[in-house]
């Protein structure tokens, strides 16, 4: 049994008696998701259906993701990110411990002012990887797949972060870390939450004691020329 298998669960008691909930059922009723593991087929799916229940819970409450992911499956980032991009509600994200590879796209995904990270978090992006064995054509179908790929990423990011395309595929070129600090310069996150100034505002805390609000866009999105995907990124 993998370590993300042992979900604790939480009792609560009501005028009906005791229920037990597992605790991501218990987060989900504060409309909060939690993206915890590496992000695969079988997460994605979980977080898409908890994002459109949330949807039709209340379109107008915002839904709060928290991420601690080293990233995982482009496939399957890419469609938690075009679910958070679809439904109605404002999407606050939240980095705890790591953003990595889909999970900084994830992060950098929320609603422009509302993408928060603890102090000591690290945020990494870097480019898609992938392998393949079979006939030169297969081989050199699957290498163009990576590269039309690597280009939609670039979009997002540059995208989300307002960096030049350009600037975004250099960096991408190989593992780029950053801390809060520099994830928050780069544009990835909006403020740095600390337990001070969580206690003033809950997740819309900043650092410097102000309450960040934020509103989606009229924007689209990034043009969605190219947009494929490939394993791992």
């Amino acid at each position: 049994m993998a370590p993300y298998d042992l979900i604790p669960m939480v009792v609560e008691s009501t005028n009906r008696g005791e229920r037990a909930f597992d605790i991501y059922s218990r987060l989900l009723k504060e409309r909060i998701i939690f993206i915890g593991t590496p992000i695969d087929d079988q997460i994605a799916n979980v977080v898409m259906a908890q994002l459109l229940f949330l949807e039709g819970e209340d379109p107008e409450k915002d839904i709060n993701i928290y991420i601690n992911s080293p990233g995982g499956s482009v496939y399957a980032g890419l469609a938690i990110y075009d679910t958070m991009q679809y439904v109605r509600p404002r999407i606050t994200t939240i980095c705890m411990g790591l953003a990595a590879s889909m999970a900084s796209v994830l992060l950098a995904g929320g609603t422009k002012g509302m993408r928060y990270s603890l102090p000591n978090t690290r945020i990494l992006i870097h480019q898609p990887s992938g392998g393949f064995s079979g006939q030169a054509t297969d081989i050199q179908i699957h290498a163009q797949e990576i590269l039309r790929v690597r280009r939609r990423i670039d979009e997002i990011l540059a995208f989300h972060t307002g960096r030049p395309i350009e600037v975004v595929n250099r960096d991408m070129e190989r593992d780029f870390f950053m801390s809060a600090e520099e994830a928050k310069e780069y544009g990835i996150i909006d403020e740095i939450i600390t337990g001070q100034s969580r206690g003033l505002g809950g997740p819309g805390s900043t650092t410097d004691g102000g309450v960040a609000v934020g509103e989606r866009t009229g924007d689209d999105g990034p043009s969605t020329d190219g947009g494929s995907s490939t394993s791992r990124g």
